[in-house]
């Protein structure tokens, strides 16, 4: 009997365990202990309630950082175009400076959305800034052909 409560013992122990190795095992811990953000904190911007490190985070903050916030209420990225319009936002095929790119086929079934930084007037391509394409909490950037305007939504203050 003794043996069997110590082997319970044990296993309760290890299931209780379990969580925190988890934590560790996916965690950057040296990140954890510097004032970099991660998602156990708040967002770095009271008024971005978009989930941090994700792409709708860095569209709604590039919005804020240009002075035109967006509402937080436009939840993944795949509903942003048709609670934009909602809430009276044009939302064509034409990229333009400050836009919010919608890419509503994006793998994973959320959408993906962007902003736009810049237009070539010359040939027309435009180049985004993105976060959580790479990788989570990453920004990245990228050029498009004018020819690719088609596949995607953008969103533009009303």
């Amino acid at each position: 009997m003794k043996r069997f409560t110590l082997i319970a013992l044990f296993i309760t122990f290890i299931l209780m365990a379990l969580p925190i190795i988890a934590l560790f095992s996916v965690t950057n811990i040296d990140a954890l202990a510097s004032d970099v953000v991660s998602i156990f904190n708040q967002p770095q911007v009271a008024s971005d309630q978009y989930d941090y490190g994700e792409c709708t985070y860095w569209a709604a903050l590039r919005r804020l950082q240009i002075g035109e916030p967006i509402p937080n209420t436009w939840g993944n990225a795949i509903t942003w175009a048709a609670r934009a319009k909602l809430d009276g936002y044009i939302v064509n095929h034409t990229p333009s400076y400050g836009a919010i790119m919608q890419d509503p086929n994006a793998l994973g079934g959320l959408g993906h959305v962007a902003f736009v930084e810049k237009v070539n007037p010359l040939n027309g391509s435009w180049t985004i800034s993105e976060m959580n394409r790479v990788g989570w909490d990453e920004v990245d950037y990228r050029t498009m052909s004018a020819v690719l305007a088609l596949k995607y939504n953008f969103i533009h203050q009303a």
